[in-house]
């Protein structure tokens, strides 16, 4: 099993910035990729981010060139550094790790990012 441990999340005014970070422990070598997801109220949950374990990452459209994603691969902590934040950034921000043999998604518990217009 996996466990993930999202923080970093909190009230912003817009254009700020935030930090997210999502720690992973248990049995970490068989993540194969690493996202961030965020759902808004009243929407579907949005892929945001993704590096997988090789280091190839992509990055959403709607928060490319304000978001990045990097990680500490000692320390596995994967991090969203999130720049000139927006209002319709606005949302619960979940860190997924996935695993291929099984074939198995793991969630973080998400944490809360607004965006104060």
């Amino acid at each position: 099993q996996v466990q993930l441990v999202e923080s970093g999340g909190g009230l912003v005014q817009g254009g700020g910035s935030l930090t997210l970070s999502c720690t992973a422990s248990g049995s970490i070598f068989s993540i194969t990729a690493m996202a961030w997801h965020r759902q808004a109220p009243g929407k579907q949950l949005e892929l945001v981010a993704s590096m997988t374990r090789t280091g190839t990452s992509t990055i959403a459209d709607s928060v490319k060139g304000r978001f990045t994603l990097s990680r500490d691969s000692a320390k596995n902590i994967l991090f969203l550094q999130m720049n000139g934040l927006k209002p319709e950034d606005t949302a619960v921000y979940y860190c997924k790790a996935e695993r291929v043999i099984p074939p198995t998604a793991f969630w973080g518990q998400g944490t809360q990012v607004t965006v104060a217009s």
